[in-house]
């Protein structure tokens, strides 16, 4: 019989890599079809993996082979403040998937930095900010000054699910200086999205899985955690449970996402709120979709937004909050079922373009251009086959 040649590898670096891909020691063995035992005994020194049982992990865990083989445990990246909270208990454990994306988007923007530099081009620090005591009405308006969006402009935004609104908002926090992401692993509704907050290229990272009107929210509740300096993993949601502090800064950014995305003044001033003078539980859900289509934003945010400033009551917005998510989820149940159709075409250069974003892709292409990569580095820093290249640069309009 053949003996095996065991992996000379570190105990720490193992445990470090399964623990930095969020798996614990049984999730770990359970889907490597290993007994638990086992696993324990490499991570504790008392045996070794084989090398085809090293790239069972290397593959389970997302590193490259070479990172099992380092001498010590390497700087990991800095936490990531996790702010969301199951309903009425506590923290939520955060999945591979989450952490994966985590690691990918931190990854992303540390090939964004090298690509630039490669290319001579200057990355500018990310100067947008607010503070905490600040009122969040005023931090709205600043915002939509800072990206010249008007009442106007916002109106040419109007379609039937408010992707053109996720585009245009998108557009302007990447043209302000941040790396916008999707992030195509998560479960809808585990997580809304992240922010990494960097001096330069900081990171927004929104759940792909989500309608476009959650997404915009998203981005706008995470373009606030990077204005306050916070990095931080959110859904949407808030309640008693969180540390007040916590609460409070999770509410600071919903308020000011709210803001920027339904002035006070432009819902306000709309003829279906105009017009509703001291009737605030009679909305039909016609005239709330009607504006959530103005503002490019769900119902439910609407819906908020309106009680927010006195124009509905609690009751209205609790029956209209529970009544959406049920749709919602029965939505996502459909899209669930449609999933399974693999005959379903794909659109390879538009997923690349909507995950990666253009800042990123542009500067792919761009070394690629002055031949400081190849063809296959391309392809690899995007996930995608080289045949699907030349589209990509014509969507650019770079070919």
């Amino acid at each position: 019989m053949a003996v095996r040649t065991k992996a000379m590898i570190k105990p720490e670096v193992l445990v470090w890599t399964r623990t930095s891909a969020g798996l614990s020691v049984a999730e770990a063995a359970v889907r490597l079809h290993m007994d638990e035992e086992r696993l324990v005994a490499w991570e504790a020194g008392k045996d070794a993996p084989s090398i085809p049982q090293l790239r069972k992990l290397s593959d389970l865990y997302k590193r490259p082979l070479a990172v099992f083989y380092l001498q010590r445990v390497p700087p990991d990246f800095k936490v990531v403040s996790d702010f969301r909270r199951l309903p009425g208990t506590g923290p939520r454990r955060q999945s591979p998937e989450l952490t994966l994306e985590i690691r990918y988007a931190q990854q992303r923007r540390e090939l964004a930095l090298e690509l630039a530099d490669d290319l001579g081009e200057m990355v500018p620090p990310f100067t947008l900010s607010a503070e905490r005591h600040e009122d969040p009405e005023l931090v709205g308006e600043r915002i939509r000054a800072a990206f010249d969006i008007t009442a106007d402009i916002q109106r040419k935004w109007r379609d039937a699910d408010g992707r053109a609104a996720f585009n245009a908002w998108r557009q302007r926090i990447e043209n302000a200086g941040a790396l916008v992401f999707q992030a195509t692993r998560l479960a809808a509704g585990e997580a809304s999205g992240f922010a990494l907050s960097e001096e330069r290229l900081p990171v927004v990272v929104v759940n792909r899985k989500d309608p476009p009107t959650r997404r915009t929210f998203s981005l706008l509740h995470e373009l606030v955690h990077l204005m306050l300096r916070v990095s931080g993993v959110s859904d949407l949601e808030t309640d008693d449970i969180r540390p007040p502090e916590e609460q409070a800064l999770e509410m600071f950014c919903n308020a000011v996402a709210a803001a920027a995305l339904m002035p006070r003044d432009g819902l306000l001033s709309e003829p279906l709120v105009a017009a509703r003078v001291g009737r605030r539980d009679d909305w039909t859900d016609a005239e709330i979709a009607d504006l959530a289509r103005t503002f490019g934003v769900s119902r439910e945010a609407v819906a908020r937004r309106l009680l927010t400033l006195g124009h509905a009551t609690e009751g209205f917005y609790r029956e209209a909050r529970a009544r959406h998510l049920a749709e919602y989820l029965a939505l996502k149940e459909r899209q669930r079922e449609r999933s399974g159709d693999k005959t379903m075409a794909r659109n390879m250069p538009r997923e690349t373009l909507s995950n990666f974003g253009q800042p990123l892709v542009r500067m792919v292409l761009g070394n690629y251009h002055q031949d400081r990569i190849t063809l296959g580095e391309v392809a690899g820093y995007l996930g995608i086959k080289t045949k699907h290249i030349p589209k990509l640069e014509q969507s650019l309009g770079m070919r």
